[in-house]
């Protein structure tokens, strides 16, 4: 809307105008009715662009009852900016979702194959005329007289709904659950909070938690995800002279500073008229706003002595450094009131200019450039960016030495930016006016215009100098990357910053080593060589490293670095179908032998598609993406797993993320322990439900064929309904809650863990295969266990069996109540034996469970309950308790039961123990367990006295300092573990005794004192 001057509201961050625009006149204040009565169209009106700088809030207006407002009708359609940029979630699934659903297409066929055999068995059985059905189940005349078919597909049905519980529906609903509650540890986790915003990890969607434990790919932006994004500005380089204020950090003066320090590179060191235009250039190229309020999103700043004082912000930390640089050296941009810029000089003068133009930054062009009118009627064009995009506009100045200083900031890891400046006659900026105003009206491809009206207006520039604004690296930033890849991860570091720079950053955060080998596939190189030999080289290169024997593992490091532009050409030249080869697959197959890669250059849509290529990749690998701005929103929104960083370039991709994390250090903690914990805990939980479900419903199967193929259940309906309800839910619930295979020191202290829980290694159909083999064989033993035992029966004189030698009603009921009990107690206690956190809920559960099943039992079959038609169960739980054989009997087959996976651990730990199993060892060996081990070898003694420290010597020249109140074993074994006196692994014949006395240390060889 437009109308009578007033302040102008904050400007609309909407997307600009790509459809025909109507004014019209509407009387104001509206009335009451919704149509409007009157409209006069305006046909004399200036032609103006709508964009997203002019465009404002209408609501703003609602409430402002003033003169009459002109109302424009902006179409809001699919064909804006924003609706057209607008990429919409899509639906993530985990690699455990997936496995669960493959197995659970596995046993509806076990289910379909059940159901058939036992139709087919049962009409094969009944084919013989003396055995049909049996006296006590006839079926009437009408149901006799049906077609065979109907018959036959009525009792497969049957048999269907018979079986059905060997499907497990409950294991979706404990699922959901697990994710649920399990997320609420990321966001408890004290360790994940942040003093400084106040905040800690936070949880977008709780179906992803497992895939923290599966990441084989992390792709991270530089800027605020490695560096805290708190520029220092460093120095300015004009015309070679080199400028450096004391620090200037975000805004906020150092203490340290007192006053302005100049070191002048140059021979002579005098001032030129291109340092005041390098720096009115930096006051007046920039869209930070002064502001003098006391408070800014609930943070004190500007406050000095009690008094409110101006300070700036703006969208880019980078531009508010320069901007305070500026006035350290001299030079203060002041304002910016009815469209004019005031900056005060060094002489502190105050100098005024018009602004005329603002030439936006973007990422495709990498510079932004304003037009100014100084006071003395002069036009001039201002421009900052890249190097990259500003050496190749530069007519005049002194190129080379800027370039060598701009070089030079680069290696040190510093942001670099180029200044130029243009100065426009009257014919020149009318031209220039012309070209906007036209590209700014047109109703089609306004973006590709004005990017053409740019670029003619952008040129013949005269090069003043270039800036360098330091971004630090996040605390622990270089500890986490380094886990990352003990952890076997490939970090990609995607960044639109200059190569060299973010070169600087990844040896400072560790992802390149000083022996890493580098890589280049950059523009540079391929100017050089056509792209087809680069990649080649490159290729070859790799696969000969890789092919050559005897060489160390540092010297097969390799580190690729690969900018945008060329990146491009790869992309592009395969989808053309180049006759050359298959680019993709040669760029992938370098990035596979590559433990890290840099990416620099690189547009936002650029990283989304690195991503994506990836992830098409023929590995499928499971990635990770990491950004803490709304440039990298659709790199996140790609990767399996995104993870925002709350940083100070707002909140979209914190908003937008799976999971938003404080500080980058916050995803070695994510992955190694919460990653790692979720997928032990969801693994053991989808095998164990297909396991006990096997165990409960296999015996139903076996049964049939002593019935008849009748139909008959086993379990009365009360056990089947209560099964996976209340009997052996809540242990695996709390199991796959509070489970810690090894503890979290352990994974914080040994990242290779997380190999062993990699690429779904946990749920591949080998193991999928175990679970569901032993479940075949628990059932097996349940079933024929109970029917051999008991097989020696007569009949009693009310019809129902009796075994002779313990005289117990032994009819269908307590065969399958023995059967029931045997299962219940079994599938618990294997749960049992998988637990190796054990606290006081987790005895709770598992022993709570297993005596309500008793109690119910009890209750169930020992009153008669007045609301059921039937009352078989009564006494049968007590009778068949009554039997001293009973008892041994389940005693037996639970033993029996367990016995082949207790020999199949025990075997495969002492034979091939995995990586987590070892440090399963380690870690009892530091809480004590190597204690009373005695060697079969003779061994001396020597018992220290009682002192309260002592010295242990472990070697010619080691000495450990022992204290009566350090713990002993765990002080040696750290010791130890980091390479001091001997190997860890030669602990074994030694033992440590603790005694009131002292310590003694015993030894198989010569004597060593403690």
């Amino acid at each position: 809307m437009m109308g009578p001057a007033t302040s102008p509201p904050p400007a609309w961050t909407g997307s600009p105008v790509t459809r025909p625009i109507m004014l019209y006149k509407i009387p104001w204040p509206l009335e009451r009715s919704r149509r409007w009565t009157r409209y006069t169209p305006l046909l004399n009106v200036n032609n103006h662009s709508l964009t997203s700088t002019n465009l404002w809030d209408a609501s703003i207006y609602t409430r402002t009852k003033k003169s009459p407002w002109l109302a424009v009708a902006v179409y809001t359609g699919m064909e804006t900016k924003m609706a057209l940029n607008y990429q919409s979630k899509s639906q993530k699934r985990s690699a455990v979702e997936k496995s669960m659903n493959a197995f659970l297409i596995v046993y509806l066929f076990i289910l379909i194959s059940k159901a058939v055999i036992n139709t087919v068995l049962k009409y094969a059985w009944q084919w013989s005329p003396d055995r049909d059905e049996p006296w006590y189940n006839h079926r009437t005349e009408n149901e006799r007289q049906r077609h065979v078919v109907i018959r036959a597909f009525t009792d497969f049905l049957a048999f269907m709904v018979l079986f059905n519980y060997i499907i497990p529906v409950s294991m979706y609903v404990t699922v959901e659950m697990q994710k649920f509650l399990g997320s609420y540890f990321i966001t408890w986790d004290e360790e994940m909070f942040d003093e400084e915003l106040g905040e800690g990890a936070q949880v977008n969607t709780s179906d992803l938690n497992e895939e923290l434990g599966q990441v084989e790919y992390v792709f991270t932006d530089k800027t605020g995800t490695l560096t805290e994004n708190n520029m220092e500005f460093i120095e300015c380089c004009v015309d070679g002279n080199v400028y450096i204020p004391h620090a200037i950090c975000n805004g906020q003066i150092l203490s340290a500073a007192s006053s302005i320090d100049m070191i002048d590179s140059s021979p002579g060191g005098y001032r030129r008229e291109h340092e005041d235009l390098f720096f009115r250039a930096l006051c007046l190229c920039h869209t930070v706003q002064v502001k003098e309020e006391e408070t800014v999103e609930s943070i004190k700043r500007g406050i000095h002595q009690g008094k409110p004082t101006s300070f700036y912000i703006s969208s880019s930390p980078d531009e508010v450094a320069l901007v305070e640089g500026m006035k350290r050296l001299g030079y203060t941009y002041l304002r910016l009131k009815d469209n004019y810029m005031e900056i005060l000089n060094k002489d502190d003068e105050i100098e005024r200019f018009e602004l005329l133009h603002v030439l936006n930054f973007d990422s495709v062009r990498r510079r932004m450039s304003v037009i100014v009118k100084s006071s003395s009627g002069e036009y001039l064009l201002f421009c900052k960016g890249a190097d990259s995009s500003i050496f190749p506009r530069v007519v005049s100045g002194k190129v080379e030495q800027v370039k060598a200083r701009v070089e030079l900031n680069a290696v040190e890891g510093l942001r670099t930016l180029c200044v130029a400046y243009r100065k426009l006659s009257e014919s020149d900026y009318q031209e220039a006016c012309h070209h906007l105003n036209e590209a700014k009206l047109a109703l089609q491809d306004r973006e590709q215009r004005l990017a053409q009206a740019y670029d003619i207006i952008e040129r013949d520039f005269v090069l003043l100098g270039a800036t360098a604004v330091e971004d630090r690296l996040q605390e622990k930033a270089a500890d986490t990357i380094e886990s990352l890849h003990k952890a076997g991860m490939k970090v990609w570091v995607l960044t639109g910053d200059k190569m060299e720079t973010a070169a600087a950053t990844c040896y400072a955060s560790k992802l390149f080593r000083r022996s890493t080998q580098i890589l280049e596939l950059t523009k540079k190189r391929t100017e050089e060589q056509s792209l087809h030999d680069v990649l080649f080289e490159l290729n070859r290169t790799v696969i000969r490293q890789r092919s050559m024997s005897g060489l160390s593992v540092d010297c097969l490091d390799f580190g690729l670095i690969i900018d945008g532009a060329t990146l491009s050409a790869v992309l592009k030249a395969n989808q053309e179908g180049a006759g050359s080869g298959n680019y993709r697959e040669i760029f992938l197959d370098i990035c596979r032998n590559c433990s890290a890669v840099l990416c620099c250059r690189m547009a936002p849509l650029q990283k989304a598609q690195i991503v994506k290529l990836i992830k098409a990749s023929k590995e499928h690998p499971i990635t990770l993406a990491i950004g803490d701005g709304a440039n990298d929103v659709s790199m996140i929104l790609e990767a399996h797993v995104g993870i925002g960083i709350m940083g100070k370039e707002g909140r979209q991709a914190a908003r937008n993320s799976d999971y938003a994390i404080p500080k980058f250090k916050h995803l070695k903690k994510m992955l190694l322990i919460h990653g790692h914990y979720y997928y032990i805990r969801i693994a053991e939980l989808v095998q164990y439900f297909f396991y006990k479900n096997v165990c409960f419903i296999f015996p139903q199967f076996l049964y049939q064929f002593f019935c008849g193929f009748s139909q008959q259940p086993l379990y009365d309906t009360a056990y089947l309904t209560l099964y996976n309800i209340s009997f052996t839910s809540l242990p695996i619930l709390l199991y796959s809650l509070v489970e810690q295979h090894v503890t979290i020191e352990t994974l914080k202290r040994d990242p290779s863990l997380y190999r062993g829980i990699s690429k779904n290694s946990l749920l591949r159909w080998p193991v999928f295969l175990y679970w569901t083999c032993l479940g075949v064989f628990d059932a097996v033993i349940f079933f024929f266990g109970a029917y051999f035992l008991f097989d020696n029966t007569t009949f009693t004189s009310n019809g129902q069996l009796m075994t002779t030698n313990t005289q117990m009603m032994f009819g269908n009921w307590t065969f399958g109540t023995l059967v029931f009990t045997v299962l219940v107690f079994t599938v618990t206690l294997k749960l049992a034996l998988d637990t190796h956190h054990w606290t006081w809920i987790n005895h709770f559960v598992i022993w709570g469970s297993l005596l309500f099943y008793v109690i119910f039992s009890l209750l169930w079959g020992g009153i008669i309950w007045p609301f059921l038609n039937y009352q078989r169960m009564y006494y049968v739980f007590m009778q068949m308790l009554s039997s001293g054989p009973a008892w041994l009997s389940i005693i037996l087959l639970i033993t029996v039961s367990l016995l082949p996976d207790v020999i199949k651990k025990v075997l495969c730990r002492a034979m091939c123990p995995t990586a987590i199993e070892r440090a399963q060892d380690h870690e009892k060996l530091s809480r004590g367990g190597v204690a009373e081990l005695t060697p079969l070898s003779s061994r001396r003694s020597y018992k220290g006295t009682s002192t309260d420290s002592s010295h242990l010597h472990l070697g010619a020249a080691e000495t450990l300092s022992l204290h009566r109140s350090d713990p002993l074993p765990q002080k040696l074994l750290v010791h130890l573990a980091e390479g001091g006196g001997a190997d860890l692994c030669s602990l074994s014949p030694y033992v440590l005794r603790l005694s009131g006395a002292g310590y003694a240390y015993y030894a198989p060889g010569p004597e060593t004192s403690v």
